[in-house]
């Protein structure tokens, strides 16, 4: 599943690549043995009424995330003008999100994806829920540096200093509190 989810990523970001207007294969080599991660997520069940978030507003770290199992409802992604919009992919589609690795190397062109899992509504507080995120990282030595087509005079470049995929991750950790 791991192989195949590094498949998927991969040619995703190659039309990402198409999109950002740089050759398909063009971050083949940037997640060639990268940190990726998968996770799996249960929510247990919760007595309803069930008011509350599961998982509070945050974006992921990592270039894209690929999930699966975003069927069951709660997870929401913030709009741009501030409201909450539910993700509901029909049964057995990939949910996608950039990462915070993705908005850096491309100056905020496309910005990482803030969500959050709220606590169900009454008819389903009684369902369990599990997802599975795949967590897609450059690999550690890459250097994240602000690809020249996305600054111009409209966008000046927001991270002029170039850092490891690593040495961001652990900065990160240490912002958000997982690491010292």
């Amino acid at each position: 599943m791991f192989a195949e989810f590094d498949r998927v990523g991969a040619r995703l970001l190659s039309g990402i690549a198409r999109y950002l207007g740089l050759a398909p294969d063009f971050f083949d080599d940037t997640v060639s043995d990268g940190n990726s991660v998968m996770r799996l997520l249960h929510y247990p069940p919760v007595e309803a009424p069930a008011k509350g978030i599961r998982a509070e507003a945050h974006e992921d770290i990592n270039t894209i995330t690929l999930l699966l199992g975003a069927e069951e409802a709660g997870l929401e992604i913030l709009d741009k003008d501030g409201s909450w919009l539910p993700v509901s992919p029909p049964p057995g589609a990939m949910a996608v999100n950039v990462g915070d690795m993705l908005q850096r190397l491309t100056n905020n062109r496309l910005p990482s994806t803030t969500h959050r899992v709220r606590n169900p509504d009454e008819g389903r507080a009684s369902v369990a829920r599990y997802s599975m995120p795949f967590f897609l990282h450059f690999r550690s030595d890459y250097p994240i540096e602000t690809l020249e087509s996305c600054v111009d005079a409209s966008h000046p470049n927001l991270y002029p200093t170039p850092i490891t995929a690593d040495d961001y991750l652990q900065e990160r950790l240490r912002e958000i509190g997982l690491k010292k």
